[in-house]
């Protein structure tokens, strides 16, 4: 069984992207931007508990502001939503992905250190903005800057083919676990190129965005 989408934003290869883009970003935050996730904000919130309990407020701080910035960008992205959609040549998606590389290019720019927690919010806010509009893939639910609920979706499928052999379930999962190892390509890419060239190998990242957004211009092919 082939899976298919009759929009460009639910393709695989568009998935894929995001997800490299995720991990790198995810990997930059934590390296280079004084060990924070840009995405998984539960790691976030944990450590915002535990410096909490150890009375360390500043410490703190430093991952209560991707927290908040994230929650800022779900709001931003769903009025970007209901503002452009169909009112702009753009598609609303593709406005998210401009507003993701511009982000980005202010990042590169700013200085290591004392304007992390700027650098930390820029980066979270883009994240949640990427996965509230980017939310399925041939029709099916994922996610592009975390990997848990795909480990959990990709693991249920494997295990309904196993039980019914059916083979489309195995070809779901196939995809998911293919998700995960996107985001993991693009956390070793984002390891690398921030131990080599600091905040400019964003530009990585800012390509592989700007490829998305020409992509979104393709009307894909259907059955």
């Amino acid at each position: 069984m082939t899976l298919h989408t009759d929009q460009m934003s639910d393709s695989f290869r568009i998935g894929a992207m995001l997800a490299v883009v995720g991990g790198f970003l995810d990997a930059y935050t934590y390296l280079a931007r004084g060990q924070v996730f840009a995405n998984a904000q539960t790691g976030n919130i944990v450590l915002l508990g535990v410096h909490l309990s150890e009375g360390d407020f500043k410490k703190a701080l430093s991952y209560l502001v991707p927290i908040l910035a994230f929650v800022v960008g779900i709001f931003v992205d769903e009025w970007i939503k209901h503002r452009l959609e169909g009112k702009v040549a753009l598609h609303w998606r593709q406005t998210v992905l401009l507003i993701e590389i511009l982000a980005l290019i202010v990042v590169i720019f700013l200085p290591l250190g004392k304007a992390d927690p700027l650098a930390n919010a820029l980066v979270s806010f883009i994240c949640s903005m990427q996965v509230q509009s980017f939310r399925k893939f041939h029709g099916m639910p994922y996610a592009t800057t975390m990997c848990t609920g795909n480990l959990r979706s990709g693991t249920d499928h494997l295990v309904k083919y196993f039980q019914t052999k059916d083979p489309s379930r195995r070809e779901k999962s196939f995809h998911y676990y293919s998700i995960i190892l996107f985001f993991i390509l693009g956390a070793a890419i984002g390891a690398v190129g921030t131990k080599l060239w600091g905040s400019p190998a964003l530009v990585i990242c800012c390509i592989l965005l700007a490829i998305a957004f020409a992509m979104l211009f393709v009307k894909p092919k259907t059955e």
